[in-house]
């Protein structure tokens, strides 16, 4: 609630964190005035994701424009805090089960980054009903197709999970 006060997120509620059909990247927008302001804002919503992990990708893709945020950017960095205004009390639930199943899903969005063609994978595990790991990260290779980005993102959980 803090948050929603100090950056005056007045405005509608939105359904999502990103717009989904609005792929951020460099662009012709102009630059922000106060740079401070979006790293600002982005670091406190990076510690927002400790509790809320629907963030984690939303955060991913806001702090690749740190060095030179522009007015999109910066947009997109309140439209995060638009979505937070639909629940804000949202946490992670741990839930008491007995069920002891493991499950693991992973996907990877093939050359989603505008600027350097690299896919972004992400993977989240559960131990019955409560997640437990959760993870974002734009792969280090280009991949030639989207069934290489997925076999990386499989990789990735399986290097990042070692228990």
């Amino acid at each position: 609630m803090d948050l929603l006060q100090e950056f005056d997120s007045s405005g509608p509620a939105v359904e999502s964190p990103l717009n989904p059909s609005c792929k951020l990247h460099n662009n012709d927008s102009p630059l922000l005035d106060n740079p401070t302001l979006y790293k600002h804002l982005v670091g406190k919503l990076n510690y927002l994701t400790h509790t809320r992990p629907n963030l984690s990708f939303s955060v991913l893709i806001l702090s690749q424009f740190m060095q030179s945020p522009w007015l999109d950017h910066y947009t997109a960095a309140l439209r995060v805090l638009q979505y937070l205004r639909v629940d804000p009390a949202q946490r992670i639930l741990l839930y008491v089960d007995l069920s002891f199943d493991l499950l693991a899903f992973c996907d990877a969005d093939w050359a989603s980054c505008k600027d350097t063609r690299r896919s972004v994978s992400g993977f989240y595990i559960t131990l019955g009903e409560a997640l437990i790991s959760w993870k974002s990260k734009k792969q280090t290779f280009v991949s030639l197709s989207s069934g290489k980005a997925d076999y990386r993102s499989m990789r990735r959980v399986t290097v990042d999970t070692q228990f």
